[in-house]
């Protein structure tokens, strides 16, 4: 997700329609569901460095991704991953769908396991379970500096043992980390609409 307010954000909710509905997606499908001229999404996509793409060139990931990540992602009986805890949370909200979330904590692989809803996580177990997040400054690579640091662990003492390096994250319960992630997701909602798509 990012803590920041990414350039191309009316993208992100056309773009995760069209990948939750299981299959690759071209920029002119994409330049379709959003409503906007081919060449505007391919200089927005180029914004958009961290973008997964298969050998012909489709977008096979952005958040959600069809390539395996440890955060995985069940929704519709299909399968799909995130790229960090924090996506899992917010897609449901974004795509107004429900998604069962498994995602092994670091230390043991044990796996956190959670119903996410539009309107927040329920059922997680552990029930101690909580999410960690750092800052991240309008990075060159979201993934990287944000989502490859965002993960959940059993407990917050797992999760401070683990982030040691990152002195400077927070380490909330599941419940609260998906309220923090709120503006994000209201930002993209706000800005799809916006873009008169969909």
């Amino acid at each position: 997700m990012g803590a920041y307010k990414n350039p191309s954000s009316q993208l992100v909710r056309p773009l995760h329609t069209l990948l939750a509905a299981g299959e690759p997606v071209t920029v002119d499908q994409l330049a379709a569901r959003a409503d906007r001229p081919v060449a505007e999404i391919r200089e927005a996509l180029a914004a958009m460095p961290d973008t997964e793409y298969d050998a012909e060139g489709r977008i096979i990931g952005y958040g959600l991704t069809f390539t395996p990540t440890p955060h995985r992602y069940e929704v519709n009986g299909r399968t799909f991953y995130t790229w960090c805890a924090l996506d899992t949370l917010a897609f449901p909200a974004i795509l107004g769908h429900i998604a069962q979330v498994t995602s092994p904590w670091r230390a043991t692989g044990e796996p956190v396991r959670l119903t996410a809803a539009p309107d927040g996580p329920t059922d997680v177990e552990p029930a101690t379970a909580v999410v960690s997040l750092v800052t991240a400054d309008v990075p060159t690579s979201m993934r990287v500096s944000f989502c490859n640091q965002v993960h959940f662990f059993a407990g917050a003492d797992a999760a401070k043992n683990s982030l040691a390096e990152h002195p400077d994250a927070k380490i909330l319960p599941v419940a609260e980390a998906f309220d923090v992630g709120r503006p994000i997701i209201e930002q993209i909602l706000a800005d799809d609409t916006a873009s008169d798509c969909c």
